[in-house]
């Protein structure tokens, strides 16, 4: 089979490769998928450079110990191993494999069934691949760690991103009212996907206005925790999403809450993100789609030029294969 390989950190141009790999076999409990898109996600970059110097503690310290990387996955049981009972070969799947070796960026995978989830009826192969880290992440950080409520005002910073745009909507599937913080050029499609009020940061800094938010859910981290403590109602909650040690150290103050995120994948929240989506309540944003051939130029756009939504890998198949 084909698969993206890597065997060293770098620039994603120097260090991708497409290369012929052996297929994998399906393990007792595990289900070999065919995949047809991929998504991209921060870690990904972040492996493929090794910075920052902190991802080489998962990815390894000198040279990468998962040479195809990818976490999230969409495509068709091609077969089972023993003792499969939730899926059989045609099932339409989709989930975040990130806790059994990565490996997306490829034509097949073999992971333990309990990763997978059916994909919603309602989407394509490269629509369902954007989902299942990033509407996870949004959905924990939101009901999980937020205690997110009707009514309730929510401000999502970072709004147009790949988590931004599954963060808005879900909050709003919540009955929550809904402030989303972008660029200027995203202004309208956040507003298109739910969003009751939008700040655009290159002109306004939400956290030295007088309005203060139920939650303020951080996904890029670009201002102290103190001010953002400040635009919070008196028993308001912080949650970081992004990396901050200052979020991490914090306790919050009289009664203000501050939480640091730590994303777990999760298939009982995926089937759920899959219910919203199948109601319509959700709809995932793909910024642009590339094909597996030329992933290097992908995780680069990803990186280089911040686009609204997820960026896809799409996987085709010869008919012999």
């Amino acid at each position: 089979m084909k698969a993206i390989v890597y065997t060293k950190y770098g620039a994603p141009e120097d260090v991708l490769e497409l290369k012929e790999v052996e297929k994998p076999t399906p393990k007792d409990g595990e289900v070999l998928v065919k995949i047809f898109a991929a998504s991209i996600n921060w870690a990904d970059e972040a492996a493929v450079r090794g910075k920052p110097f902190l991802v080489r503690a998962t990815h390894g310290l000198l040279k990468p110990k998962n040479k195809i990387l990818g976490t999230d996955i969409a495509g068709q049981v091609e077969s089972v191993g023993r003792d499969v009972e939730q899926f059989q070969p045609g099932d339409e799947v989709f989930g975040d494999i990130g806790g059994f070796g990565f490996g997306a960026f490829a034509e097949y995978v073999s992971v333990p069934e309990n990763t997978l989830a059916l994909k919603p009826v309602n989407l394509t192969y490269e629509e369902a691949a954007a989902v299942p880290q990033y509407a996870v992440v949004a959905l924990q950080g939101l009901r999980d760690k937020g205690q997110i409520q009707p009514g309730k005002k929510v401000l999502i910073n970072g709004a147009s991103g790949g988590i931004g745009t599954f963060a808005v909507q879900i909050a709003k599937s919540f009955g929550a009212e809904v402030t989303g913080v972008c660029s200027t050029r995203n202004l309208d499609m956040v507003r298109s996907i739910g969003a009751d009020h939008v700040i655009d940061y290159t002109k306004e800094d939400f956290t030295q206005k007088e309005q203060q938010y139920d939650l303020i859910l951080d996904i890029v981290t670009n201002h102290p925790v103190s001010d953002n403590i400040r635009a919070l109602s008196p028993t308001g909650s912080y949650v970081a999403v992004a990396f901050s040690t200052s979020a991490l150290l914090s306790r919050g103050s009289d009664g203000k809450k501050v939480v640091q995120l730590s994303h777990k994948p999760n298939v009982n929240d995926l089937m759920y993100m899959k219910e919203l989506i199948e109601v319509g309540k959700v709809v995932p944003i793909v910024a642009k789609s590339f094909p597996l051939s030329e992933a290097a130029d992908a995780i680069r756009y990803y990186g280089e030029e911040h686009p609204a939504g997820k960026v896809v890998i799409t996987v085709e198949h010869d008919v012999r294969a």
